[in-house]
């Protein structure tokens, strides 16, 4: 996730501590990345909570007290310093951010990489278009003047190409916010075309949308009417393979799909990719924002494929 980076960009004058997870060893409560802001009596994000963030805001705010670009590195066993059962270990940066040093902020997309240099009384960051990420470790020596660490920005979004705006549709949207999740929204009922982030399209038009999806998107099948839902279903198994392909409906729609999609010419392997019912397995519930949650689960189930 890149929320931090978002954070930075509205940075206003006021001091500002920035606490980065260098890496972590074991059971820890969040992974290398993992950043939060602190300011004097605010703070945004969180490194996992317990002793561990009271710790690092503790020496957030006491590196206030220092001039701007001063940072240190902190190591924290969970177990025995903080009395935090997980038992892992955790390598800190704590920072007093110096905002004429945030250039690098202009270029800082997800797919490029990240850049942090160790010097004397500053920390320096660049983006690179191309870099090897370097693997660290939470007992290995601690980082100092001339140290580069290079991470991913973030990690890239993956694209929900989601077709309904009903209640189901809307609940997906509400839940959606903070996923790392790019929702392309659709219908195809112009009174419809006022919710936020909803692409009213023409009937005759939605199966485009469909083959305009990249590889690595999920296309997510809810609308309001049976012959639509069809209609994207036999668009979607029948263009170049997606990451996922999900249809609401129940068993006895379902085994009409398949039944018609065979005939239609979608062969076993395409129809294996189909997966309906939508949503993880075991979550009970008709409500909206019930099946909502079931559904961005199964689609974050696709994290690192």
């Amino acid at each position: 996730m890149s929320q931090w980076i978002g954070w930075l960009r509205r940075l206003a004058a006021e001091p500002c501590a920035m606490v980065s997870v260098l890496a972590t060893e074991g059971s820890a409560p969040r992974g290398a990345g993992t950043r939060m802001l602190v300011r004097a009596g605010a703070q945004e994000g969180t490194i996992g909570g317990g002793q561990l963030e009271y710790r690092a805001v503790e020496q957030a705010r006491a590196i206030l007290d220092h001039p701007v670009g001063s940072w240190r590195v902190q190591d924290y066993p969970l177990g025995p310093m903080l009395g935090q059962c997980c038992g892992g270990r955790v390598r800190l940066l704590i920072e007093h951010l110096d905002p004429a040093g945030l250039d690098w902020l202009h270029d800082a997309e997800p797919g490029r990489m990240l850049e942090t240099r160790f010097e004397e009384g500053a920390i320096a960051r660049r983006i690179h278009e191309r870099e090897t990420a370097t693997r660290q470790s939470a007992r290995s020596a601690k980082p100092r003047a001339g140290t580069r660490v290079i991470e991913p920005v973030g990690e890239r979004p993956r694209p929900v190409y989601l077709f309904g705006a009903g209640h189901v549709g809307q609940a997906i949207a509400r839940h959606a916010t903070g996923l790392p999740l790019q929702l392309a929204w659709f219908d195809t009922r112009p009174e419809l075309e006022a919710i936020d982030g909803v692409t009213v399209v023409a009937l005759e038009d939605i199966a485009q949308c469909v083959e305009a999806a990249p590889a690595e998107a999920a296309i997510v099948i809810l609308t309001h009417d049976h012959p639509l839902d069809y209609h994207l279903t036999l668009a979607a198994l029948g263009r170049d393979p997606v990451a996922f392909v999900g249809l609401i409906g129940s068993s006895t729609k379902l085994a009409r799909f398949r039944s018609r999609l065979k005939a239609d010419g979608i062969g076993e392997e395409a129809l294996a990719r189909l997966t309906a019912p939508i949503g993880v397995p075991g979550v009970r519930g008709k409500e909206p924002d019930v099946i909502a949650i079931a559904i961005l689960a199964q689609l974050l189930q696709l994290r690192g494929q």
